[in-house]
């Protein structure tokens, strides 16, 4: 199982060397020391929100793009979801209809984690201060 810092690392990594910049001309931009962000680059280290959106701030590269980059490439080669067996998500059964859950026979699945304010672009969230934010 990949971690999703290693492949948020890979693919921050990926971005960067396509545009043939050095992990110093990047940790200038981000306003992070080199040596943090080379340890975020190979998984080493878990990056904030804040600090990923100031590295993709440095790389002109949309916060809500590295996700959605990242989501693709976890999710597997063949695109397809790889969701936990219903016990062990807690989730009621596929099979079985929302009204149902609805009614209280049987629990309802918590809602899935939205990206707020994922069509602003990094740098004018950054300048106004905001902060990327998950919401349930």
């Amino acid at each position: 199982m990949t971690l999703l810092r290693t492949q948020l690392g890979n693919s921050l990594r990926g971005h960067r060397l396509r545009q043939r910049r050095t992990l110093r001309d990047v940790s200038g931009a981000a306003r992070v020391s080199l040596g943090y962000l080379s340890e975020v680059e190979r998984g080493q280290k878990e990056a904030s929100s804040e600090l990923l959106a100031s590295i993709c701030d440095a790389l002109d590269l949309e916060l809500a793009d590295l996700l959605a980059e990242v989501s693709q490439e976890m999710r597997g080669a063949d695109g397809g979801l790889h969701p936990l067996p219903p016990a062990a998500a807690g989730a009621r059964p596929a099979s079985e209809p929302a009204e149902t859950a609805a009614a209280g026979n049987a629990p309802a699945a918590e809602p899935a984690l939205a990206l707020v304010g994922a069509g602003q672009p990094a740098r004018s969230a950054l300048r106004r201060g905001e902060a990327v934010s998950l919401a349930a």
